[in-house]
């Protein structure tokens, strides 16, 4: 995979906008290891292999078990592995980033408003929004994932 562009050098104030967002959502209460979750589980549905390959070294880095890791992508299958408010999360995470597909029912809403309370659950969806604007980006520029940078660095 070779980069199209630096997306940071070309627009460094929107990037820079995008990381006072990411700060934002970082202060608003949520749990890390649920934020990190949901940005995995976003990015596999976006097929950003960048975002995949950080969010899962992050939840690696929060003690998340290959176990879970590897079930992510079917946790409506994994029966107790997740806790009844990640499912909650990643249900919506899911609703929200296919907008285009499921126009949100108001049964997927009430779901991730009995889960959450309503600044939780607006703090989630702005997160939800702002990785799949990260995804965008690295998707449509190209953005090597860590791991490919490392395998060519070994390689040569």
């Amino acid at each position: 995979m070779t980069q199209r562009m630096d997306y940071a050098a070309a627009a460094p104030a929107g990037v820079k906008a995008l990381g006072q967002l990411y700060g934002h959502v970082l202060q608003a209460g949520l749990d890390p290891r649920l934020l990190d979750l949901i940005y995995l589980r976003v990015s596999q549905v976006n097929g950003c292999a960048y975002c995949i390959d950080m969010h899962t070294r992050d939840l690696l880095k929060r003690g998340v078990g290959i176990e879970m890791l590897a079930l992510i992508p079917v946790w409506r299958e994994a029966g107790a592995l997740f806790t009844p408010t990640e499912r909650a999360a990643l249900a919506w995470a899911e609703t929200v980033t296919r907008v285009a597909d499921t126009a949100i029912p108001d049964v997927e809403y009430a779901a991730a408003a009995a889960a959450f309370d309503p600044t939780s659950l607006a703090e989630l969806t702005i997160a939800i929004g702002l990785i799949n604007t990260y995804n965008r980006l690295a998707v449509a520029f190209r953005a090597t994932p860590q791991a490919v940078r490392r395998a060519v660095a070994a390689a040569a």
